[in-house]
């Protein structure tokens, strides 16, 4: 990857690659992008649909997208949100993606109506994550164009671990080969915890933009290694791709250009 200075940007290998100088002006960053990605798509088309990521960088965004200025003027009312995998614990779990994302954001935006938000089956309601992944891939469905099984997603953003995977789809292991079906259950995570469920990477394909997030050092040989094309197998991060935009949303430290910068 060709080094990029804090606050730059450059192409690499048909994705943006935008480089923030730390993890707090990139939350702010993120908040700023998505509040204009939503403005924007709602002067053309309507309902909006985005995928939601957990993660420390990921929930930071929408905290800061909770204290934008812009915030209202988003139609909360004409946007779905959904997630790109969550951890098969019972609803109401503080670990889960969809806890925190309510308590950064979704729980402050009253306009927002509750059949709007679409979390993945929680733990104490189905009894694996395949049943959760089952009935997420059906409700998907409900909201897809004709003949599609997911919504061509308005923005999905992922976030990415310092061993390369995004939503559930970890390095060497099997859900990565999962095809025909846009949602899969998660065992053996080498993550905690064990059981998950994620989108697929032919759902993740259908999105217009995909925007992958990653803040600190230790992502930096991820970020250097999707970029540098790595197969989805080593690195799973670097075979996700939007329709229409890919972006790559890092801070310094994560691009590894903190210390050629001093």
């Amino acid at each position: 990857m060709t080094a990029a200075r804090p606050g730059g940007a450059h192409a690499s290998h048909g994705r943006l690659v935008v480089v923030h100088p730390d993890a707090d002006v990139l939350a702010e960053a993120v908040a700023s992008r998505l509040v204009t990605r939503l403005l924007d798509v709602q002067s053309v088309r309507r309902p909006v649909h985005v995928v939601l990521t957990g993660g420390t960088v990921g929930i930071a965004s929408l905290a800061a997208l909770e204290r934008h200025s812009a915030r209202d003027a988003v139609d909360w009312s004409g946007v779905h949100l959904w997630w790109g995998d969550e951890r098969f614990l019972p609803a109401g779990d503080p670990d889960r993606n969809e806890t925190q994302a309510r308590d950064a954001l979704l729980a402050h935006l009253p306009q927002l109506p509750a059949g709007n938000v679409h979390p993945m089956p929680a733990a104490d309601a189905v009894a694996t994550p395949e049943e959760s992944a089952a009935a997420y891939a059906a409700t998907l469905a409900e909201h897809a164009p004709d003949g599609a099984e997911v919504p061509e997603f308005d923005v999905l953003l992922l976030g990415m671990g310092p061993d390369g995977h995004v939503a559930s789809l970890f390095p060497g292991h099997p859900g990565l080969d999962v095809t025909g079906v846009p949602t899969a259950g998660v065992h053996g995570s080498p993550k905690p915890p064990p059981e998950r469920v994620t989108l697929t990477f032919e759902a993740i394909a259908r999105a217009r933009q995909v925007w992958v997030v990653a803040a600190g050092a230790e992502k930096a040989p991820a970020v250097a290694s999707a970029l540098g094309g790595a197969p989805a197998a080593e690195t799973p991060a670097g075979s996700v791709t939007g329709t229409e935009r890919t972006l790559w949303l890092v801070d310094a430290a994560a691009a590894g250009t903190r210390d050629a910068d001093r």
